[in-house]
């Protein structure tokens, strides 16, 4: 798959270009996996979810969270790291076409 964001952040509309990734939070004496959505209009965070494991179970229900259609959003960015390239994942990107 094609670098369509190409590190260009900017200058973007809104709804449109929304990046992810996957940061881990101490819970007591575990880790926790938080699952942010980012809209790279203005860097607001659009959406989000939290789960125990750093796999794609935290993705999908970041994307019932936003306050918009996600069929809004054009691109969706990530680091193409195995959270995101699973089924799950995949599934959670086609749902909203």
């Amino acid at each position: 798959m094609s670098n369509v964001v190409a590190r260009g952040f900017g200058g973007r509309a809104p709804r449109t270009h929304i990046c992810s990734d996957l940061a881990y939070v101490r819970v007591g004496a575990s880790w926790n996996y938080v699952c942010l959505l980012v809209d790279l209009y203005n860097g607001e965070i659009v959406g989000h979810s939290a789960g125990p494991g750093k796999d794609a179970r935290p993705v999908k229900p970041a994307f019932a969270t936003p306050s918009f259609p996600i069929s809004d959003i054009e691109v969706f960015h990530t680091d193409r790291g195995s959270e995101f390239d699973d089924e799950i994942g995949r599934a959670s990107c086609r749902e909203r076409v």
